[in-house]
């Protein structure tokens, strides 16, 4: 056994992926996938229901609703869409997964009017303010998507400020939020910012197996939802709503994941919310400090840089996949850029159950690399 970070007794073994999702899972959450089966219209199951739907209103402060769904992120992007959009949608992209959510967008038929942010600076108020403005010259929006923390670029949005602009100008305009790398590393008070949806999954900060995914969804936009054509069956937040109630959902549900949830959930809360949150922090500038010592730049807007994925532009030319492949004889792996930036930058993750310690062995290894690399460029 190992003291952590977080002062908690767990078998945790050194971290192996520095990558911004999936995340390593604590063993006693992977091993609560093999318990015996149940059924999912068991009072056992809906003991279990019951359980993390509280645990995870406490996540994200809110005394609404949490829906849990056998899915990724990207279906609750359909999800929000379908349930709280009747025509007109305002999507921030500044990034890969905001450019996801506006073809999500797309894909469900709704009049999707695309706002672009320069990739690697963060969505800010100013900017949601002009363009809601602009697009209720003609006629009603009826909500803005933004993502929270862009997993592509390792920036963080000021989502807080972003609500307010939008409830001064267009009270009716619901608020989205994609927070599916953020979530669980950095708080987020649904309540509290005015938000009305906030989606997240399960691979990323929350450590746990992909497969699940989370969202907090105010009474409005079930006020929306019925008034909203095309919503589907699975996605749709009144069939969920009212198996809610009953402690269970529509469909089967992952009962092996869920109790990985549930265990994790009770990690999370024992470790304490500031305390995860502060941990965070500290890995974030950890790793901001080391690139620049080393004589990297970062990639993200400064004041606005990720507590849980650090994007750090490629300025000494490193070959990241032969990076990659010195770092897997000391079984660690981390992220090349994404997309266009690929091999102009590289991400390192430092979320869910990552601590000192593992910082330190990945770049005590990273360093021993640089020691000897021959640069592809610059230098």
């Amino acid at each position: 056994m190992t003291e952590s970070a977080a002062g908690r007794k767990t078998a945790k073994p050194p971290q192996r992926l520095f990558i911004p999702g999936p995340t390593d899972v604590l063993p006693d959450v992977l091993m609560a996938q093999t318990e015996p089966m149940i059924g999912h219209r068991s009072a056992e199951f809906e003991a279990l229901f019951a359980k993390v739907e509280d645990q995870l209103k406490n996540l994200f402060y809110t005394d609404s609703r949490v829906y849990i769904v056998a899915a990724t992120g990207t279906g609750l992007h359909e999800a929000a869409i379908r349930n709280g959009v009747r025509g007109r949608v305002l999507n921030f992209v500044a990034g890969a997964f905001g450019q996801r959510w506006h073809q999500v967008s797309l894909g469900c038929a709704k009049d999707a009017i695309r706002v672009d942010v320069e990739w690697n600076t963060a969505v800010k108020a100013e900017t949601v303010a002009r363009a809601l403005s602009e697009a209720l010259d003609s006629g009603p929006v009826d909500a803005i998507t933004v993502v929270h923390n862009e997993t592509s670029t390792g920036v963080i949005s000021p989502l807080d400020e972003i609500a307010e602009a939008v409830r001064s100008l267009s009270p009716d305009t619901l608020v989205m939020a994609d927070a599916v790398s953020s979530f669980a590393g950095v708080k987020i008070p649904f309540d509290e910012w005015g938000l009305d949806v906030c989606l997240t999954s399960s691979q990323k900060a929350l450590a746990l197996p992909p497969g699940l995914a989370f969202c907090a969804v105010s009474d409005r936009v079930l006020e929306r939802a019925e008034e909203a054509p095309g919503r589907g069956w699975y996605f749709d937040f009144l069939n969920l709503e009212k198996s809610l109630l009953r402690n269970t959902t529509p469909a089967t549900p992952a009962i092996s994941l869920m109790r990985a949830l549930s265990v994790q959930l009770d990690h999370i809360f024992e470790e304490g919310l500031p305390q995860r949150y502060a941990r965070h922090a500290r890995l974030a500038a950890a790793t901001q400090e080391w690139a620049m010592t080393r004589g990297f730049e970062l990639a993200a807007e400064e004041g606005f840089r990720s507590p849980t994925v650090t994007n750090v532009a490629n300025t000494r030319g490193i070959d990241v996949k032969d990076l990659n492949a010195h770092l897997a004889r000391s079984d660690m792996s981390i992220s090349n850029g994404y997309g266009p930036y690929r091999d102009k930058a590289f991400r390192i993750a430092h979320m869910g159950e990552t601590d000192d310690s593992d910082l330190v062995r990945l770049f005590d290894a990273i360093d021993e690399y640089l020691a000897t690399m021959k640069p592809l460029f610059g230098e």
